[in-house]
């Protein structure tokens, strides 16, 4: 998992290793009465050749140039003028991009999805967003599965009424968890069907709402036209976007457009046990400045594991 980020990123680590040691050797104010100097510091020249290197690297791992250029920034505002243990080289120089990540992906505001639904009033609306093939309807049942096992009833929409086999998909999943699907025929009004569930409900005292939608390339105008008809005609509490971390910056792109378009409060990012470069989470939560609710960690229903900075970090920063 993130093979590509965690290289790119311990061999930013070992580069600054060698520049600290090559500039401890050749400081002629490394000895004082024979001793050498406990602490060195990075010339302007030294850390701007490192941070050129890792901009590449980054880009290369699938993190948006935006987002490249901020950790840089930060990065370099860590860095300059700082002296540097030379025991303790690279714990410094970890601690220091440790403390830059974090930075980057620490949103405006966390959501913990559970105690969001505990304490808000019911019935909660949780609409999933994202285009064709990012894997929204099979998220939607990993979250049901989840809602369930925490003690919350549930009722399914289908707001997929354009891709074939759509509501039958969704309708089945929800039978074999217990979870009934409010749906309409085929090409229905999506609105409609996420208004007809929420009455559903009200009505019953469902606790929670989860809308499916159809996937839908972020540029087609009429498209996402529709897609703020339904936020419009039923405010969900929750606009979720999903997005494959496979396809890197076309998912970073992805959440970009939708944050514009009908303003997210959180993302999923799916297939991130196969992600082996890791630049879209990142991207992602720097972009929209958002937080990252859920990863889908492989294809079974319980293969859904809340998103944390420490992990992700710890992650990328493991040793290879």
């Amino acid at each position: 998992m993130f093979q590509s980020l965690k290289k790119k990123l311990n061999v930013f680590i070992g580069r600054t290793e060698e520049k600290v040691e090559k500039r401890a050797e050749l400081s002629t104010e490394t000895k004082v009465r024979g001793i050498l100097r406990p602490k060195i510091r990075l010339s302007e020249e030294d850390l701007e050749n490192i941070l050129y290197d890792l901009q590449l690297d980054l880009i290369q791992s699938d993190v948006a140039v935006e987002t490249t250029d901020a950790i840089l920034e930060k990065l370099r505002s860590v860095l300059s003028g700082r002296e540097i243990d030379k025991k303790r080289v690279h714990e410094s120089i970890e601690e220091s991009l440790r403390r830059v990540l974090r930075e980057v992906l620490t949103p405006d505001k966390e959501i913990d999805v559970i105690d969001f639904v505990k304490n808000s009033s019911k019935p909660v609306v949780l609409l999933f967003v994202g285009v064709n093939g990012s894997g929204k309807t099979t998220t939607v049942m990993k979250v049901a599965n989840l809602l369930k096992k925490n003690g919350f009833s549930v009722v399914l929409a289908a707001g997929d009424t354009f891709r074939a086999g759509g509501i039958e998909q969704l309708a089945t999943h929800g039978e074999n968890l217990g979870i009934r699907t409010i749906s309409h025929q085929r090409a229905a009004d999506s609105a409609a069907v996420v208004y007809d569930a929420i009455e559903h409900a009200k009505a019953r005292k469902i606790d929670v709402v989860l809308a499916d939608t159809a996937g839908r390339m972020q540029t087609k105008t009429n498209l996402m036209d529709e897609m703020r008809k339904i936020c419009r005609v039923n405010k969900p509490d929750l606009r979720i976007f999903v997005g494959d971390a496979l396809t890197g910056n076309d998912a970073v792109e992805q959440a970009r457009a939708f944050n514009r378009e009908i303003g997210i409060d959180g993302s999923i990012l799916t297939k991130m046990d196969a992600d082996v470069k890791g630049g879209s989470a990142l991207a992602i939560t720097y972009e929209t400045k958002k937080p990252i609710l859920f990863v889908g960690v492989g294809q079974g229903i319980d293969d859904l594991k809340r998103f944390d900075v420490d992990w992700f970090i710890g992650e990328i920063l493991e040793a290879s």
